[in-house]
């Protein structure tokens, strides 16, 4: 299973709903590149709702952070969203909930931008 996504704009945030699975290869490729090409957009906040994810790697990790860093560079925040119990535990289990701010939806991932 290949990783998917469906994108929107919610009051200039960008939302990414990703699906799948986030693996060394296609996985990693396609998130490297949606956050690359709305960097070079200008979308600099960005929500990646996480809650169809079934799998995430070490590499997918990795990518995660590289994009959050990549953001950040830009002056943008990437922040994750309803996140599934695997990837709740495996973030927590790397602590990586001290990297990432993270939401129980995407509603409340939004509205933290305004605040």
């Amino acid at each position: 299973m290949a990783l998917n996504y469906i994108d929107w704009d919610r009051n200039g945030i960008l939302v990414l709903s990703l699906s799948g699975r986030l693996t060394l290869g296609e996985g990693t490729r396609l998130l490297r590149q949606l956050i690359e090409d709305a960097l070079a957009l200008g979308k600099n906040n960005i929500v990646l709702q996480m809650g169809e994810v079934v799998h995430i790697d070490s590499t997918g990790l990795g990518e995660l952070v590289a994009r959050h860093k990549a953001v950040a560079q830009h002056g943008g925040k990437l922040k994750l969203a309803k996140l599934g119990s695997r990837a709740q535990a495996l973030v927590q289990l790397t602590r990586l909930h001290t990297v990432f701010e993270i939401y129980k939806d995407e509603d409340s991932a939004v509205a933290s931008f305004q605040s």
